[in-house]
């Protein structure tokens, strides 16, 4: 291996790559399509409705050195699911990662919490992800190194008040991820979740103000963490030396949560 092929392994491991990241707008979504990019992968940038923000997020990929492709979808449904994948494999030809970081977060009392607002929750999170998984299953499996890595949340864990939607779906993620483990082992596609903890983003329109158990935790280390220390756990389950995680529940809060 030549100096230059050796360094380009070390700094862009996911080159040739091609990754879908749901949710990618802002936030923890756009540091990790932005990181994915950054270590040579191909990004699928998806949103269901935030197009600015999504092409901003598609620039900032390119900026660091990967392709990117803006597409929006409702991946709430079949139909947006299969058309985010298909996009996917028309610019790009494949398909070998896929982040399931989209998310409603929404609070509202048990009480007051109707059918409509669990199911536009639980929609997206949880049945988003199976959607995106079942479509790019079959390309994932054609991958020499597939990987889903799924975005799961601390009140999953810890439980909160007012999040009953939130916290259903999102531990449901993990157990899609213990079960997809399983299942698509066979094809050496690696799944694992990321659970991040207090992190500083900004709000978007899915969500309400500053969630109330935020205010009910500390980290170990005195601070929040950023986006950007979550996108580097998530590329770093994508790269070439994770490849014998799976199945596997990872929490990034700084110690918030011990689990």
């Amino acid at each position: 291996m030549s100096e230059a092929t050796a360094s380009e392994s070390t700094n862009r491991p996911l080159s040739g790559r091609v990754a879908i990241v749901t949710g990618a707008a802002r936030n923890i979504g756009r540091a990790i399509a932005v990181e994915l990019g950054r270590q040579g992968a191909d990004v699928v940038v998806n949103a269901q409705r935030s197009a600015d923000e999504a092409r901003e997020t598609a620039a900032l990929v390119e900026q660091a050195g990967g392709r990117a492709l803006m597409h929006l979808a409702d991946i709430s449904n079949p139909e947006g699911a299969q058309s985010l994948v298909d996009a996917a494999v028309a610019r790009f030809g494949r398909i070998d990662i896929l982040v399931n970081n989209a998310a409603i977060r929404r609070e509202s009392s048990f009480d007051e919490l109707d059918w409509a607002q669990w199911r536009e929750v639980t929609g997206v999170i949880l049945d988003g992800a199976y959607l995106c998984a079942h479509a790019a299953a079959p390309w994932l499996r054609r991958s020499p190194a597939g990987a889903i890595v799924n975005i799961g949340g601390m009140s999953a864990h810890g439980g909160s008040a007012g999040r009953a939607h939130v916290i259903a779906a999102k531990m449901g993620l993990v157990g899609l991820t213990r079960g997809l483990a399983h299942d698509l082992s066979g094809d050496g596609v690696t799944v694992n979740c990321v659970v991040p903890g207090l992190i500083d983003t900004a709000r978007g329109h899915s969500a309400q103000g500053t969630p109330a158990h935020h205010a009910k935790h500390s980290t170990l280390l005195g601070r929040r963490g950023t986006p950007q220390e979550v996108a580097d756990l998530v590329a770093f389950l994508c790269g070439p030396k994770a490849r014998y995680l799976t199945g596997q529940t990872m929490h990034a809060n700084g110690g918030a949560y011990l689990g």
